[in-house]
């Protein structure tokens, strides 16, 4: 960018330099015709007004058309914040499903736990009780054996 300004700014001297020491034969008259009249102007003068207008309706076309792009800019940043924030909103709404499902299934899981505890609790009860019921015919047969005279 610094590169096109140093240039452009080069050009203008140059033509400023080029018109000082022109200056007399830019002032001289002569005779112009527009085609439907003819008159007496100095034509380096005529010739610089006309590149001073081009030069500045090519400032104004630019201004306006940078304008334009800065204006389209925003409005694309505009559009990209509004997806983001969007895409924001989706990805906190997964994270929110996901959690849930998530507790959903470590409430299932903790349900199927408590169940097989308690079956396995059971399990333990019922066969503490055999065990007991054995200890006990054991200890009986025992007891009996010991009562009863040797054969």
């Amino acid at each position: 960018m610094r590169a096109r300004t140093f240039i452009a700014l080069l050009v203008i001297a140059l033509i400023a330099a080029f018109t000082i020491l022109n200056w007399a034969a830019f002032n001289t008259p002569t005779p112009l015709s527009l085609g439907f009249t003819s008159f007496e102007a100095p034509l380096g003068l005529v010739m610089l007004g006309l590149l001073a207008l081009v030069v500045v309706g090519f400032a104004v076309y630019l201004a306006l058309w940078q304008g334009t792009i800065l204006m389209e800019t925003r409005r694309h940043g505009k559009e990209l914040q509004a997806q983001r924030e969007l895409a924001d909103q989706a990805e906190a709404s997964r994270f929110t499903e996901l959690r849930i499902a998530m507790q959903a299934e470590f409430a299932a899981l903790g349900e199927r736990l408590s169940k097989a505890q308690d079956a396995l609790r059971q399990e333990m009860r019922d066969s503490g009780n055999s065990l007991a019921a054995t200890i006990g015919e054991i200890e009986d047969r025992l007891t009996r054996e010991n009562r009863l005279p040797p054969p």
